[in-house]
């Protein structure tokens, strides 16, 4: 799938291309040309940060590891997932796996979260009765991993940071609010294939006062002007990324964990991680790159800002659906059509936030199937890929919409 929709990348370009030299642009193939060297060279840039957020996190994430945090979260959560996944017996591994990938996608770490993810997967592929076809908890474990559900986007501020924003954590409390969305809507359409009884006292018992805090916060946001939302949404989002930190540390501390040299530990782990990604970032910025500077990606977008003015609607949103078109597909893609909006249009323009708010909101559909299903050998996904692609799509309509309600 990845290579097809890389190939399309340059073959697209080069169609592109063709018709603009024949229309009478002969500076076409030059700017093409120079595009890859331009998005070679950006691709090491934002390898550099990612090098040191990777294991700047996975270096605090394993002495949380070592102090029992994400242990004490799994016991929390355990009979949640138990009530949500009937098939699994109570105190499987899955459970626990389960629980620790969703802490890992929940702090953005999504590098630290896929290998416990596979684990997970396996898991759950060892009491499966159909070797071949995906089972419930399966299926519910892929969707709500599509759904994204992400409460600290690391690496969106990390982008933001990487391309000069005033205020990388601008886009926490957007992203917070589009992802609950996706979320939300994700387990609904499992509940709704599988028939779980999501009404379930004890399912109740953790999204009641869930859903109270979080309508009640936004209730509380509907009352503030836009210039409030947004100082509210930076002080927020620092206050909380610090404070987890020194919350490891501390718990690390108290539970007398060697924090330095553990920290040391978990972000080689991370340095190991990052090293890995350089060659996939490349391939996919200079694919990106080509399609811009080919001129098709506008072909593209005209039609639908076309469609958008007939509706009579604002059309600032458009230059941001790069990201929302080719999410699914492609995590490295999304992060290069984000990289290239922000460079293009400015990293706080209106096109840029709500790409910011697309990417931390949504999930490579197609991608996580692929992998997490292809790993143990699942070939019949069932309702999987239908439930996924409606989160998504509930992810990108209310990541333009919060933007619209923040940013204006």
């Amino acid at each position: 799938m990845l290579n097809g929709l890389w190939l399309s990348f340059f073959i697209v370009a080069s169609v592109a291309g063709l018709v603009r030299w024949v229309g009478g642009d002969p500076g076409v193939w030059a700017a093409m040309v120079e595009s890859l060297f331009t998005m070679a060279k950006l691709s090491v840039d934002v390898m550099l940060l990612l090098f040191g957020t990777l294991t700047l996190w996975l270096g605090f994430l394993k002495i949380a590891e070592k102090a029992g945090l994400v242990d004490v979260l799994a016991k929390l959560l355990g009979p949640l997932f138990a009530k949500l996944m009937p098939e699994v017996p109570r105190g499987h591994p899955a459970l626990g796996l389960i629980t620790l990938n969703f802490a890992a996608n929940g702090l953005g770490l999504d590098n630290a979260a896929t290998p416990i993810g596979l684990k997970a997967m396996r898991a759950l592929q060892e009491i499966n009765p159909l070797a071949h076809t995906a089972s419930n908890a399966q299926i519910l474990f892929l969707v709500l991993n599509a759904s994204s559900l992400t409460l600290l986007p690391v690496t969106i501020f990390m982008y933001r940071a990487q391309q000069g924003a005033a205020d990388p954590t601008l886009v926490f409390l957007p992203i917070l609010i589009a992802t609950s969305a996706s979320s939300l809507v994700g387990l609904l359409s499992v509940a709704l294939m599988q028939r779980l009884r999501i009404w379930h006292p004890v399912v109740l018992a953790y999204f009641i006062p869930c859903a109270v805090l979080l309508g009640a916060f936004m209730a509380v946001l509907a009352t503030l002007s836009a210039t409030a939302l947004a100082s509210l949404s930076s002080l927020l989002g620092n206050m909380t990324l610090f404070g987890i930190i020194m919350s490891f540390l501390i718990l690390g501390m108290v539970r007398k964990i060697p924090v330095y040299e553990t920290f040391v530990e978990g972000a080689k782990e991370g340095f190991e991680v990052a090293k890995d990604l350089l060659p996939y970032l490349v391939a996919m910025l200079c694919a990106v790159g080509v399609l811009r500077a080919s001129g098709a990606l506008e072909f593209g977008l005209d039609g639908i800002r076309w469609l958008v003015e007939w509706l009579q609607w604002d059309t600032r949103f458009v230059d941001a659906l790069p990201t929302a078109l080719v999410k699914p597909f492609s995590g490295s893609a999304a992060r290069a059509m984000l990289i290239e909006t922000m460079q293009s249009q400015g990293v706080d323009s209106f096109p840029a936030l709500v790409a910011a708010t697309i990417q931390g909101s949504t999930e490579t559909t197609f991608y996580v199937l692929a992998v997490y299903f292809g790993a143990v050998g699942i070939r019949r996904a069932r309702h999987a890929v239908g439930c996924a692609l409606l989160a998504e799509l509930a992810g990108v309509i209310a990541a333009i919409s919060v933007c619209y309600w923040f940013f204006g």
